[in-house]
Order: C-alpha cells, then structure tokens, then sequence
C-alpha cells in the first residue's frame, strides 16, 4: 500500500508494474508512475485518473495517454500503478479526489492542471464558538 495526497492520503493499493496489472471491474482512481532511479524504491506520479470502471478505462497500454506515459518513464516496464477502489462512490467524489491529486502531484502527463494556493474572498472570516480562525498557512509549501 502507497499513500497519495494531504495530511493521512489516501490508501492506494500498490505500486504495481503497469504491463503486468489487471484493472478490476470497479469505479476507482488510479496513479501511473515511474521509478526516475531503479536503485530507490522511490516513484514519481505522471499521471492520475479516475473511472466509473477502471477495466474499461484502457489500462495498461490502450490508453489515450498511454503513449506519453511510456515516452516519459522511458519505457513501458518502467512505469507502475497505484489504485484507490471507491465503491460506490459517486462520480463527483472521484473527481475531486482527483482534482486534489493532480494539485499535490502536478503530473507531467495530466493536461489539466490545479492550482494549489487559495485566496481570502473564497473562504473569507468567519466566527463561531466551537471553531478558530485558520491556521494554515497561506502559501502551500512547494
């Protein structure tokens, strides 16, 4: 298991080699990555999706992105992935789990990107008796 994402992430099953890798038949989200150094378990994320059914989504190599995803990693065996089932989960929740994912990560292969920062008019101030003022910085780490 690999966590993905902010504060405790999400449990995503994995990494797997991607050529070996049968997607199930369930909505979910998914992480392709790649090893930069073969020597380190260390990964780097390329690419996160998600789908109403990951065996349909073309995985491993039928994928829409599939050719850039190898032509970055440098060769097909040297990509992987991580899976994070939500069954019955709706397909906004996916997306913004997603969303969240490519903001953390910013993978090269995923062409839209999430800006990371917020701005005081979206949240504004607000008081109550069982909350504080935020804490959090306002300039995410980098």
């Amino acid at each position: 298991m690999i966590r993905l994402g902010s504060l405790g992430g999400y449990p995503f099953e994995g990494p797997r080699v991607l050529g070996g890798w049968q997607a199930p038949s369930s909505p979910g989200i998914y992480a392709v990555l790649t090893r930069p150094d073969a020597e380190k378990e260390t990964f780097e994320v390329i690419y996160i999706g998600h789908a109403e059914d990951l065996s349909a989504e073309g995985l491993p190599f039928s994928h829409p992105v599939a050719r850039r995803w190898i032509d970055r990693a440098g060769g097909k065996w040297n990509l992987w992935i991580a899976s994070y089932a939500i069954p019955g989960g709706l397909a906004s929740h996916r997306e913004r789990i997603t969303e969240e994912l490519v903001a953390i990560y910013r993978p090269s292969c995923n062409p839209e990107q999430f800006d990371r920062s917020w701005r005081d008019e979206w949240i504004g101030s607000y008081e109550a008796p069982t909350t504080k003022p935020l804490t959090t910085e306002r300039t995410p780490p980098s």
